[in-house]
């Protein structure tokens, strides 16, 4: 089996795309302990590291190196700030891309990279990337048209080095009105766990900020885009719907109940397995499972964009 490092592997959104794809995960690394808790509870056969990147001095062999380094600075729930070191995070995938020298790497990222005041990191993430001996390619795909009941657009970097002399092809789309497949829904993703699942979602007051736009999405509908702040997740179809009342201020149009999708739910429409666990450990919380979850990436378009790869391993 082809052999992969993950870096900034969060719970392994990633890597369940990467081993859906036939890879085996040897080595993944991350600064959470609840990210890695989960990880392990899911794929206990790979070595995780819970440790700053820039502390890793030696990385095993591998054909291929993937990454989501942290997003906060691109992000349109971040501070949007073109100067923040986590910015840079790239130069350390960088580092193990030169110590390793896999055949190729996949990186991912919020969709927000590809904005005006953000294009020379982009730029410079191609040209550190080029000197590493990579021919790069990019591009923003959604999540839903590849088999995930969810809106969620991300900007994939893939790499193939240089002396393999093959091109990378993104994969097309799988799912949507001119695919043959249609989109999947929530209640195909969630239809059949409890309506009332008590403890397990957001019982929060659902504060002025929360209410300055729509965030129901219908059961016959994908879901709006899932996020690791539990306060703004989005609402279960169960909820009344919302209207426009003036520009930033919507509300429900009956008063009966209504609630945030929970944890688990996320979960199912973020693509992961039916069987996901979240073990309690001594690093578990209601806030770290939404935090974990939110910050994933989805694993069939992951799995997707792995499956893409020239065949570069004999």
């Amino acid at each position: 089996m082809v052999q992969a490092v993950s870096l900034f592997s969060g719970c392994g959104g990633s890597d369940a795309g990467v081993i859906a794809a036939g890879f085996e995960v040897v080595m993944a690394n991350d600064l959470m302990p609840y990210a890695r808790d989960v990880y392990l509870a899911n794929h206990p056969e790979t070595d995780y590291l819970v440790r700053n990147v820039s502390k890793i001095e030696t990385f095993p062999a591998a054909e291929l190196l993937v990454g989501c380094y942290p997003c906060q600075g691109f992000s349109q729930g971040g501070k949007r700030d073109p100067s923040r070191k986590i910015n840079t995070l790239y130069l350390e995938f960088a580092r193990a891309l030169r110590a390793i020298r896999p055949k190729a790497f996949i990186v991912e990222n919020v969709s927000g990279m590809v904005r005006s005041n953000f294009s020379h990191l982009l730029d410079d993430q191609f040209k550190v990337f080029g000197e590493a001996g990579y021919r790069v390619k990019a591009k923003v795909l959604n999540a839903v048209d590849y088999g995930v009941a969810q809106e969620r657009k991300r900007i994939f970097i893939v790499g193939i080095r240089d002396d393999l002399d093959v091109e990378y092809e993104f994969p097309e789309p799988t799912h949507g009105e001119n695919q043959g497949i249609a989109h999947v829904t929530i209640r195909e993703a969630i239809g059949d766990l409890p309506e009332w699942p008590v403890g397990e979602f957001c019982d929060q007051d659902f504060h002025w900020y929360y209410m300055s736009r729509d965030r129901r999405r219908d059961w016959s509908q994908p879901s709006k885009t899932i996020v690791a702040n539990l306060r703004h997740m989005p609402l279960h179809p169960i909820s009344p719907s919302m209207v426009r009342i003036v520009q930033d201020e919507w509300k429900f149009t009956h008063e009966g109940r209504a609630r945030r999708f929970s944890y688990r739910e996320a979960a199912r429409l973020q693509g992961f397995a039916r069987d996901f666990m979240f073990p309690d450990t001594e690093a578990s919380s209601m806030n770290m499972r939404y935090k974990v979850i939110g910050n994933a990436v989805p694993p069939p378009l992951f799995e997707a964009v792995a499956k893409a790869l020239p065949d570069l391993w004999d």
